[in-house]
């Protein structure tokens, strides 16, 4: 039976793990992220892939980092066959890479060598992709850069959000590990170096990439909402406070108005862009509130935002 140790941290990843184990390989070992505070109450929180190892009674290892970390010695004692990644968040050093027979495989959620990085699902919603996918590949001490074992193509649509698009990819990463494996194991699969002239990045999101830029295209600003939702989110400014947009679609602009520029609040809520273009918002967030569907925030704290107001 072949011996696996898993590195995963999100909610992406743990259904990639509860297939493993479903699938009967041995799980020796989970290695993910430390509990993090999380919320306005900051509550300890651990990993969703922690919660799925303890439900299966996986031994679990939480080092800050794994180089030259008492982790890393018990991984040793362990000496897995393969190690299984997916958006683990740490990069792993040779001695880690070298150490299972079968080598260190990844479930990257993105069509390599395109959008190699921490941030591949938010990156491809926020250029309007119409399609992105998952890729197995071996890992190697470079970022992302490994050959590639097998890959899956996922349609991006306009409904889409970082957060649908984050489930569609963690499912078919799944199905698609699960078809790999195998080979992996027998030594059959295929292995096909990447591209290097096709290689792009997708680096975590910045503050500076949350804020909109009203002067912007309708298009653009309509992909950075949707690709910045459910997290970290895109923010505009009123009167210097802080005002989160959730979800909007395009719609006709005004030829007079000036980017920013509240042009309706008749029953919806639009905000004039810089292509001539608009978006009428659908779910926003005012400092200090909770998320409001439009039409709730129209009959209360909306009311004071007035035809003419612009968002900086």
């Amino acid at each position: 039976m072949t011996s696996i140790v898993f590195m995963g941290t999100p909610a992406f990843s743990a259904p990639v793990l509860r297939m493993l184990v479903e699938e009967g390989y041995n799980v020796l070992a989970v290695v993910t992220q430390p509990d993090r505070p999380v919320g306005r109450k900051k509550v300890l929180t651990p990993p969703p892939v922690k919660e799925e190892a303890l439900r299966h009674e996986i031994e679990v290892l939480q080092p800050e980092k794994l180089t030259g970390s008492a982790e890393l010695k018990r991984l040793q004692e362990l000496n897995p066959d393969l190690i299984v990644t997916a958006a683990f968040g740490q990069l792993l050093s040779e001695e880690v890479l070298t150490l299972p027979q079968l080598g260190a495989i990844n479930v990257h959620a993105s069509l390599l060598p395109k959008y190699r990085g921490g941030a591949p699902i938010h990156q491809a919603v926020l250029d309007g992709e119409e399609k992105t996918g998952v890729t197995i590949m071996y890992m190697v001490k470079k970022l992302d850069a490994g050959d590639i074992i097998s890959q899956v193509e996922v349609p991006i649509t306009e409904q889409d959000t970082t957060g649908t698009l984050f489930d569609k990819l963690s499912a078919a990463g799944t199905a698609l590990l699960k078809e790999t494996l195998p080979s992996i194991v027998a030594g059959t699969n295929a292995r096909t170096p990447q591209n290097p002239d096709q290689v792009t990045f997708a680096r975590n999101i910045s503050r500076e990439q949350e804020r909109i830029d009203w002067a912007k295209p309708a298009r653009e600003v309509f992909n950075q909402i949707r690709g910045l939702n459910p997290w970290p989110g895109a923010y505009t400014t009123f009167d210097e406070a802080s005002f989160k947009i959730w979800s909007a679609r395009e719609v006709n602009g005004n030829s007079h108005a000036v980017p920013g520029e509240i042009i309706d609040t008749t029953g919806r809520f639009v905000v004039q862009t810089g292509d001539g273009q608009a978006l009428e918002l659908l779910e926003v967030q005012p400092a200090g509130k909770k998320k409001l569907a439009v039409d709730e925030f129209l009959r209360g704290v909306g009311q004071q935002y007035k035809l003419g107001d612009q968002f900086k």
